[in-house]
């Protein structure tokens, strides 16, 4: 019987958030793993999480599809993780999940090889979020290229290193409110990063349907509400809710797109917000989910005390409050 070793995966933005735990999942599968970035030399991370030459780092940018297609060379599996969550000079919606998904589709095509491609929930053409049209159309670039290819579809993620929990922990503890863009009824269905990583993972052993696309969503279906909630409870601050009218958001979004870290907030993020991120029941009906690739969804208030705890205000050891 062939082993996994035998095969050799090139993982096109393997070095994110998403990256490294799907990295982990396919070194713990013993594939060998060539992870394509921008910039070789900040993959280094990546190494301890398989054993020695196992995970090799290359330079590629899907703006180039020279360098995807010499990244591509002798792989048998092409998996596309590229996303960006804000643009920035050429590193656009469309240059990155749109054109940048179907230079890595056509270089899969050209080596023969299967390929993952990881898109999201609300991948929409007719979206009012830029992000989501390119999320759409970068779909339907692959399907063109690579027919076989498998689609994921997650929704929201969280873990450790996440730009979701983790951002909005770090306002609590630095602001009296958090901003409810519309109130915070949008529904979202937060799904852990290890889950998500384990669905890819089992879609290159073959598990998952050849030209299918799968929503993966957590257990539970939550409001942005339920989920400041959440985070205030774990990290035990006290801070208001603040409902903010879809408009004085896009007021404010103008402005604030160009703000640092935390603070940033786009007037793209604020359509994105005003729709729902949830797993679609025709996904549930053909068993296009997490359960039904046999995974057992983690949940927000399962997972996140593990790493909010740093955000309390004594840390790991702070006194529960009556």
């Amino acid at each position: 019987m062939a082993s996994n070793l035998e095969t050799l995966i090139t993982v096109f933005g393997g070095s994110g958030f998403l990256g490294r735990n799907v990295v982990r999942a396919l070194c713990k599968r013993d594939y060998r793993v060539r992870v394509a970035v921008r910039r070789p030399e900040l993959a280094f991370h990546l190494q301890p999480l398989g054993r020695v030459g196992q995970i090799h780092a290359v330079q590629a940018n899907v703006r180039y599809p020279a360098s995807v297609e010499a990244a591509m060379r002798d792989s048998q599996v092409a998996i596309n993780l590229t996303g960006i969550l804000t643009e920035g000079g050429e590193q656009t919606f469309d240059a990155v999940q749109a054109k940048g998904a179907e230079a890595v589709a056509r270089a899969a095509a050209a080596a023969g090889a299967r390929m993952v491609h990881v898109s999201a929930i609300g991948a929409d053409e007719n979206s009012p979020s830029a992000y989501a049209r390119a999320k759409a159309a970068g779909e339907k670039a692959v399907l063109a290229a690579v027919p076989s290819a498998t689609i994921l579809r997650p929704s929201v993620l969280f873990g450790p290193e996440d730009q979701f929990t983790n951002r909005f922990a770090g306002l609590a503890r630095m602001s009296p409110a958090l901003p409810l863009v519309g109130g915070g009824l949008n529904k979202m269905q937060p799904a852990y990063v290890g889950d998500v990583a384990q669905a890819v993972a089992d879609a290159v052993d073959g598990k998952a349907k050849a030209g299918a696309t799968y929503e993966l969503g957590g257990p539970e279906v939550l409001t942005m509400r339920e989920i400041m909630e959440i985070i205030l409870q774990i990290t035990q601050r006290d801070r208001m809710l603040l409902p903010l009218p879809v408009g004085l958001a896009k007021l404010q979004a103008i402005f604030l797109q160009f703000a640092p870290g935390m603070l940033k907030l786009t007037p793209d993020q604020v359509a994105l917000l005003q729709i729902d991120n949830v797993v679609s029941d025709a996904a549930k009906s053909a068993g296009l989910t997490l359960e039904g690739l046999g995974i057992a969804p983690d949940s927000l208030e399962a997972v996140a005390p593990q790493y909010l705890w740093r955000y309390r205000a004594t840390g790991q050891f702070q006194k529960k409050s009556a």
